[in-house]
């Protein structure tokens, strides 16, 4: 393993912050499996399962089993890490300005494809190389401001030349899902397999740029560009979300490792018998099917239906009762799926958003993500 330390501008004089990034394998070689660990600080999983990686690719590395290269970012967000307010860690959203750690990430796409104008050709892996050149010199010339701003720069600079980029998440809680683009699903559907993902999640452009699209989805984009010629989608990302945030256990985090070690195996980065990949728990969705449930009064939530369910349109999820007359509002699916993730706390408030389905008859628009 190599490490290196890399520093970040701190918010005032005299105070900075760093992200260490950890190497494994031949520098250069390919496939480059690029993964990072909690870039929303205050899913905490995530980070257990990078240590257990760690050390299995240490061993892999010493047995002379890493023909690729892995990089691995063990803490993706030391500043949402330092935001503990009155005893809790809130590290989702940016405390100086209120944006989400995982928003609005660089867009290269238009810088790129100026740098590639003209210079294409029928060789799939010279336009590969070329478009991993150009994507990485419109991201170092870029002047980032805030703190955040270079740590979003300083990690798409860490996975942009990557096959292969996994962001490890998780959500309030939830059972295993993943999210990634419609034209990866397949590519991605041996890694939900391995993992036991009740739900993919799919989607052309979800909206805000976060970071798994903002690696992947120039590749798309320049494909539309430039359809004479041969552009392979040779960053393929994936954001996955290890249950809840209360899912820190070693037998869970020790299952999950050794997924992404045989997905590392499936990938080619890793030498060794192929995986047999277990039964698929799921199909992909799109993620415009997704149905989130929202409060329609305040008052104590009381979830009718378990994380994992299969919900009919029509059917009960939740009961928001008032706890002063005892009235209960009912919390009802519209178009039914699988309940595949809610929020953590059981006090309701008007317009909260207190879980998701992974449905088959609804089509929203616009941002698909939540906040």
């Amino acid at each position: 393993m190599r490490s290196e330390t890399l520093s970040l501008p701190g918010t005032t004089q005299g105070t900075h912050r760093t992200v260490t990034v950890q190497r494994f394998g031949t520098p250069g070689a390919r496939p480059r499996i690029h993964i990072q660990a909690s870039l929303h600080a205050d899913e905490i999983p995530a980070m257990l399962v990078a240590d257990k990686l760690r050390r299995h690719l240490t061993r892999l590395e010493a047995e002379g089993k890493l023909v690729g290269e892995v990089v691995l970012v063990p803490i993706a967000n030391p500043i949402g890490l330092s935001q503990a307010v009155l005893g809790d860690m809130l590290g989702r959203f940016d405390l100086t300005d209120g944006r989400n750690f995982n928003r609005d990430f660089p867009w290269l796409a238009p810088a790129a494809a100026a740098r590639v104008q003209g210079r294409l050709s029928d060789d799939a892996c010279a336009n590969t190389a070329l478009i991993r050149a150009a994507l990485a010199d419109a991201l170092s010339e870029m002047r980032p401001q805030s703190p955040a701003q270079h740590l979003k720069v300083l990690l798409m600079s860490l996975a942009v030349g990557a096959d292969w980029v996994l962001d490890l998440h998780c959500d309030h809680e939830a059972v295993m899902h993943l999210y990634t683009l419609t034209p990866l699903a397949e590519a991605v559907a041996p890694l939900a397999r391995l993992l036991g993902a009740h739900a993919l999640l799919t989607a052309d452009e979800s909206g805000d740029h976060p970071f798994d699209e903002a690696v992947s989805r120039p590749w798309a984009a320049l494909r539309q560009r430039f359809p004479q010629y041969p552009i392979p989608l040779s960053c393929r990302s994936v954001t996955v979300e290890l249950r809840g945030q209360a899912d820190v256990d070693h037998d869970l985090a020790d299952r999950d490792a050794n997924a992404l070690v045989a997905f590392m195996t499936h990938a080619g980065a890793v030498t060794g018998a192929m995986p047999d990949l277990p039964p698929a728990l799921c199909q992909p969705t799109p993620l415009e099917a997704v149905e989130p449930l929202t409060a329609p009064a305040a008052g104590v939530l009381v979830y009718r239906r378990p994380l994992g369910a299969a919900v009919e349109a029509g059917e009960i999820v939740a009961d928001i009762i008032d706890p002063v007359t005892g009235q209960a509002v009912p919390v009802a699916s519209q178009g039914g799926g699988l309940l595949f993730a809610r929020i953590a706390t059981r006090m309701a408030f008007p317009g909260n958003r207190l879980g998701k389905l992974a449905g088959t008859r609804l089509r929203r628009s616009g941002n698909l993500l939540s906040p």
